[in-house]
C-alpha cells in the first residue's frame, strides 16, 4: 500500500463497473466534488488503484486523509464522507 494522498475525493473506476456506478452516483448524488480516474483510459491508473489498496478490485475510493475503500457499501461511504465533514 502506498502514502499517496490526494486534495480531493478520488475514485478509481471503469464504466462497465456496476459497484463503480453505484459509487459514483452516490457522490454525484451527494454533491461531493471528487476526481473520476478510469483505470481504462488512464493504462497507470490500475497500477496506482492496486498500490493504494493492495488489491485489483474496484472502485477505489480515496479520501483527502488518505482513508480509502474498495468497492464500498453506499451506507459506508457515506457515512465516512460525513464523518470527514465532505458533504
Amino acid at each position: 500500500m502506498t502514502d499517496v494522498t490526494y486534495d480531493k475525493v478520488t475514485m478509481f473506476g471503469a464504466d462497465w463497473c456496476r459497484d463503480c456506478r453505484r459509487s459514483k452516483a452516490l457522490l454525484d448524488t451527494l454533491g461531493v466534488d471528487y476526481d473520476y480516474v478510469d483505470v481504462e483510459a488512464d493504462l497507470s491508473a490500475a497500477d496506482r488503484a492496486e498500490a493504494i489498496s493492495g488489491r485489483k478490485n474496484i472502485p477505489v475510493v480515496v479520501l483527502p486523509n488518505g482513508k480509502h475503500f474498495v468497492e464500498p457499501s453506499d451506507a459506508e461511504l457515506r457515512a465516512e464522507l460525513e464523518a470527514s465533514s465532505l458533504v
